[in-house]
């Protein structure tokens, strides 16, 4: 693995869990988590909600962003597939043994 896929990967985790962390603190129907955490949470994240949409849109896209250059980086770097090299269609079968006569 080179630098730039190692960076992508950090990036990737990092974004996933920052991810997972807007979208428990957003505010739904129910309150949310956000509001789990009283006013803390409420005058951090409760008032600026169109902030907070948008942080997690941003967040989102570097998420699905990163995935998609990892996929591309790492595809490229697997050139084959065993299928194509035709050493599962052509190995011999494989005998299974008797079971033994019972005693």
């Amino acid at each position: 693995m080179d630098l730039v896929t190692t960076l992508l990967y950090i990036l990737f985790v990092f974004a996933a869990i920052v991810l997972i962390v807007v979208i428990l603190l957003q505010e739904g129907k129910g309150g949310g988590f956000g509001q789990a955490l009283g006013e803390h949470g409420q005058a951090t994240f409760g008032v600026a909600a169109k902030g907070i949409n948008r942080f997690t849109a941003w967040t989102a896209i570097v998420f699905l962003a990163s995935a998609l250059t990892i996929h591309v980086l790492t595809r490229q770097q697997v050139s084959g597939s065993l299928l194509d090299e035709g050493s599962l269609i052509d190995a011999p079968p494989i005998e299974i043994p008797a079971d033994p006569p019972p005693r």
